[in-house]
């Protein structure tokens, strides 16, 4: 009985949902799409895979513009990961960024995984450095029109902070910022307070510090503490094999050291922070199904740490999770799966 009154409550949510998605993708249209840079470092946490695809099924429905994608991580394969992502989503034209720090190896990333199931043509050697791309995208884009969405730790920001005019603009770069971004989405951090959080920390000490003191336009979190709330991940097991979300997730849950103990063949379940951060920038859903705290501003220390500290008039605002937490996950599977009658309209 309890079962039945659930799968009841559960159509509900559904019905209500696909009119809600409807009105959303009427005013994107009619407002226009949210144009965004996706700035991620894959390959280590499979949320990042689920939020780049996410943003490509968005894009194929007109609800946003996918301008470039960016990648934090240096690893061998985290730039042919994203082009065989971006080419099975029919996008092969989305340019590819990397941070040029140096290549690594992390043996148990599923981006080789990736790579080796899908066609791919860039590699780390041969995408753009990561600084150069924004300054020409930012600066061939109208003014305030550009979302940037962070999904890792914020070093391309702070390098595209201190860059001096070139070719693309005589502007510096945190002029350019604030002449060409609409706002900054930012997957980090945890509120109101928390510590050594990885997109806050990435073993670069003060980073984030250094970022959110000198971009002076509109900065939205989703915390840590929002995305360990939803669990998406093992409906992927139903997929074909020769599926990326199949093949990421399938080598996340056996390879990643924090999950890996629990793995019996099938997907796991996963924390889904970045998603949250996409599923914001494209469609907002502020009163619908995460509330919005402002009246204050976000103090990061430089250990990966932060503190809300109210009162103070800023652009920090960070989103506080309002729906049912089953609801949320059915939401950004179905976008994940492409399959908006499921409940994402």
């Amino acid at each position: 009985m309890q079962r039945e009154k659930k799968s009841i409550k559960m159509q509900k949510y559904r019905i209500l949902l696909s009119v809600a998605f409807l009105l959303i993708g009427i005013a994107a249209i009619a407002f226009g799409q949210p144009k965004i840079i996706f700035d991620t470092d894959i390959g280590g946490d499979a949320d990042d895979l689920g939020a780049l695809v996410m943003l490509h099924n968005l894009m194929s429905r007109g609800e946003c513009e996918l301008l470039a994608v960016m990648s934090w991580t240096t690893e061998r394969y985290a730039v042919p990961a994203i082009d065989a992502v971006n080419r099975y989503y029919n996008h092969p034209e989305i340019p590819i960024g990397v941070r040029k720090d140096g290549i690594s190896d992390v043996e148990w990333n599923y981006n080789r995984a990736i790579t080796e199931h899908f066609k791919h043509r860039l590699t780390y050697e041969t995408a753009r450095e990561a600084t150069g791309l924004y300054r020409k995208i930012l600066a061939g884009s109208a003014d305030r029109s550009v979302t940037i969405v962070t999904v890792g730790p914020l070093e391309n920001i702070r390098k595209l902070i201190d860059s001096p005019p070139d070719q693309y603009s005589d502007l510096d770069g945190m002029a350019l910022i604030h002449r060409k971004v609409k706002e900054f989405v930012v997957m980090g951090g945890q509120f109101p307070s928390g510590t050594d959080e990885w997109n806050f920390n990435g073993n670069m000490p003060g980073v984030t510090r250094y970022v959110l003191d000198h971009i002076d336009v509109p900065v939205t979190f989703s915390g840590f503490e929002v995305g360990r709330a939803i669990q998406t991940g093992a409906v992927f097991n139903g997929l074909e094999e020769h599926h990326p979300l199949q093949v990421g997730f399938k080598h996340f849950s056996a390879h990643a050291p924090w999950i890996k103990q629990h793995f019996r063949g099938a997907i796991l379940d996963n924390s889904t922070f970045d998603q949250t951060a996409v599923l914001y920038a494209v469609r907002g859903g502020v009163g619908r199904y995460w509330d919005r705290v402002e009246d204050g501003w976000c103090q990061a220390d430089s250990a990966g740490g932060n503190r809300w500290v109210p009162g103070r008039n800023s652009n920090h605002s960070y989103l506080k999770l309002r729906d049912n937490a089953e609801v949320m996950e059915q939401i950004i599977e179905s976008i994940m799966l492409n399959d908006f009658d499921a409940g994402a309209m």
